[in-house]
């Protein structure tokens, strides 16, 4: 579940931190007050696109912060397989800087990507808004949610069906690239005869062009080498005042007063260490040079060689290994032509027998699905009818064709309503105005409550284009999906804010002669009075708070339901 948010120098936000509760908390507030920045902060957090004008004026940077408690093994398993840190105790902070030009994402205190932040997300958290709703009417989105509530089954059948579609067009592809007339085949069997016939000339060996180089540049550069060594050999010699005939003079010189003072022993030891160490060098660099030189006859058959294989990498590959593995397709496709009708049959029977595997592990996932779609209309129908969809008729039409078989197999899926009596049954996208879809997305969540993994759902305008009998039918679904998940909602209705378990106000405030918006938990008196400004507007009379405080004690006899 969020534990915790803190937003500081964020649009009219100075800085505020919000602990929420478990069950239903509910934000509240005067139009304008701010209550889009809460929510809008929450998506900074977990990805949204940042602009550097969010940044209260003034200030260098925004900082959004989130810290969730995580005590379901799924998600944590979830969470350690992306390497993310996580506290024993399942604590997750997530924190968000936003700077002029750029932002800085760290879980844990450990920097990561935005890609890292929205797969957490995932994981984490669901955002539900107008935008949400909306995406209930694709027919894509309404077979993910029916095959969501279908379950292992499905999941474990669909794998199947996967991995047997990925082969099926491997087999159809090659099929398709090979389908070649005689003249064609001839031409090809030509090519791939002279290239692999040059490859193999070559008698190529991994790694030979790596030596090769060493001698050429070895050769190329041979007189400054031994210009090189010469000049350190002298150097470092024992005549014409080099280093070894400087050496001997120095030990000459220590050795004759050594006896004076034990710790010139040392002095001379290392003496005669150094000057062992340029008589090891000084033969080792005689016979450098004495071997040393240019062979031409080398050069010419290392350069030829090497033109051969830079020849050959120019054609078929960056390396020899390429190189190679580019011969060992050549052996393959000459094979096959070779052989191919015979090639020909093997795969048609292949792309055949694969279609009919295919074909069955469809109709299995349709099956599943029509089953699971009969289940969740009959429990949709019954939370509509909560949500006050009085005469209301939910079906999922699941159909089926061979035609647009793929990876998901070759159903698609229509969710379909009728929210009056004698009207038939029309998709979603033909009936549902914006308030029915936020209600069918209601009972779609509470419907899914029990698979759901995710605690924590974020709810923003539920209440768009509902109110009366209609708004305290949502709240009371809100507070049944409160029992099992943790809700935040932002809602202009009295009878949603009436079942918070925990209540927000959001407002704005004067500091230092500068607007900013403050979020406050409000206790129980105070949240009645809230709940009596959302009743009465202006004027909060006696029979307003009493009315409010109804409201609120309605609220909480249906939680004991």
């Amino acid at each position: 579940m969020l534990i915790s948010l803190h937003v500081k120098n964020l649009a009219l936000i100075d800085e505020t931190e919000v602990y929420f509760g478990n069950g239903l908390n509910i934000m509240t507030g005067e139009t304008g007050a701010g209550k889009s920045i809460i929510i809008g902060s929450v998506n900074l957090a977990l990805g949204a696109k940042a602009d550097k004008d969010m940044i209260r004026t003034g200030a260098d940077y925004a900082l959004v912060e989130l810290v969730f408690q995580v005590e379901k093994k799924e998600q944590l398993d979830k969470i350690r397989r992306m390497e993310l840190p996580v506290d024993d105790d399942g604590t997750i902070i997530l924190q968000r800087r936003i700077m002029s030009g750029k932002s800085v994402c760290k879980v844990g205190g450990e920097s990561v990507s935005l890609k890292q932040v929205k797969a957490l997300a995932e994981i984490l958290i669901d955002i539900h808004g107008q935008h949400e709703h909306q995406s209930l009417l694709s027919e894509v989105k309404q077979l993910e949610i029916l095959d969501y509530y279908s379950g292992e089954e499905l999941v474990e059948r669909k794998k199947q069906l996967k991995d047997c579609y990925e082969k099926y067009k491997e087999v159809t592809k090659e099929l398709s690239q090979n389908d070649v007339d005689e003249e064609t085949r001839k031409r090809e069997v030509s090519l791939a005869e002279f290239e692999a016939a040059e490859i193999s000339a070559a008698e190529l060996e991994i790694g030979e062009d790596e030596e090769l180089q060493k001698i050429y540049q070895k050769l190329l550069n041979a007189q400054k080498i031994q210009e090189a060594v010469t000049t350190a050999y002298q150097m470092s010699g024992y005549d014409n005042g080099g280093a070894g005939d400087a050496i001997g003079r120095a030990i000459k010189e220590i050795r004759s007063v050594v006896n004076f003072d034990e710790t010139l022993e040392e002095f001379e030891k290392q003496l005669l260490d150094i000057d062992s160490l340029l008589n090891d060098y000084n033969r080792a660099a005689a016979d450098y040079l004495s071997e040393a030189g240019f062979d031409a006859e080398l050069f010419d058959k290392v350069e030829k060689r090497l033109d051969v294989i830079n020849h050959l990498k120019s054609k078929y590959g960056n390396s020899i290994g390429e190189i190679l593995a580019y011969y060992e397709k050549l052996q393959e496709k000459l094979e096959m032509y070779q052989n191919y009708d015979e090639y020909r049959q093997q795969l048609e029977q292949k792309e055949k027998n694969l279609k009919t595997e295919l074909i069955k592990l469809c109709d299995s996932v349709s099956k599943i699905r029509k089953k699971s779609a009969e289940n969740l209309a009959d429990s949709m129908k019954k939370a509509l009818v909560d949500l006050n969809f009085i005469d209301v008729e939910f079906e999922i039409k699941i159909d089926s064709s061979e035609d647009r078989i793929g990876a998901d197999g070759y159903d698609q899926a229509a969710f379909m309503i009728s929210t009056n009596p004698g009207e038939a049954l029309r998709a979603l996208s033909q009936v549902a105005s914006g308030g029915e879809l936020s209600r069918i997305m209601l009972a779609l969540k509470t419907v899914l409550a029990d698979k759901d993994e995710i605690e924590t759902l974020i709810f923003d305008e539920i209440d768009t284009g509902i109110s009366g009998k209609t708004a305290w039918k949502v709240s009371e679904k809100m507070g049944i999906l409160g029992q099992k998940h943790q809700l935040i909602c932002i809602t202009h209705l009295p009878q949603i804010a009436a079942m918070a378990d925990t209540h927000f106000l959001i407002e704005k405030s004067l500091k230092d002669e500068r607007t900013i918006t403050q979020i406050c938990e409000l206790d129980d008196e105070r949240s009645i009075e809230e709940l009596a400004r959302m009743l009465g507007g202006a004027a909060i009379t006696e029979n307003v708070l009493n009315n409010a405080k109804e409201m609120k004690d309605l609220a909480a006899k249906s939680k004991q339901y």
